[in-house]
C-alpha cells in the first residue's frame, strides 16, 4: 500500500475503497459508501490527500500498455466529432470501487487507460500549485 504494508494499520482506514464483496455490499467501514469529500484520509508522505481511492485520477500522460515512447493506444469505442479514434489517459490511484477481492489497482504502481471523452463517477483530477 502507499503507506506502508498493512490494508489498516491500527484499525485505521488509510483511503476510501468498497469493503465488503464487490459489486454485492459496501459495508462503508471507512466511512463512506461512495466518494468521500477530500481530505478524509491521512496525507502521504508529501503531503497529498487521496492520491490512493476515492476516485482514479486523470494523468496528462497518453496511456501506451508497454511505458514505451511513442504513439498512444487509441480507442476505436468513442470518437472525436470528426470520427477519429480517441487518446487514452492514464488513470492513477484506484477508487472507491477498488476492493480487495476484485481490484488491486489502488497501489502505486498500477495505473489503467480511460478514453479522453469517457467520465464516470469515480474519475476524477487533481490540479498541482506549485509554491515557490
Amino acid at each position: 500500500y502507499a503507506w506502508g504494508e498493512e490494508a489498516r494499520p491500527g484499525g485505521r482506514a488509510m483511503a476510501n475503497s468498497w469493503q465488503g464483496v464487490f459489486p454485492v455490499h459496501d459495508s462503508g467501514d471507512d466511512g463512506f459508501r461512495g466518494r468521500a469529500p477530500v481530505g478524509c484520509f491521512p496525507p502521504n508522505g508529501y503531503g497529498l490527500f487521496d492520491v490512493t481511492g476515492n476516485v482514479w485520477e486523470w494523468t496528462s500522460d497518453l496511456y501506451r500498455p508497454d511505458h514505451a515512447a511513442g504513439p498512444p493506444a487509441l480507442s476505436v469505442a468513442l470518437a472525436r466529432p470528426d470520427g477519429g479514434p480517441l487518446a487514452q489517459r492514464v488513470l492513477k490511484g484506484g477508487s472507491f470501487l477498488c476492493a480487495d477481492d476484485y481490484c488491486g489497482r489502488y497501489r502505486p504502481a498500477a495505473r489503467q487507460p480511460q478514453e479522453s471523452g469517457l467520465g464516470a463517477a469515480h474519475v476524477g483530477f487533481r490540479t498541482v500549485l506549485r509554491v515557490p
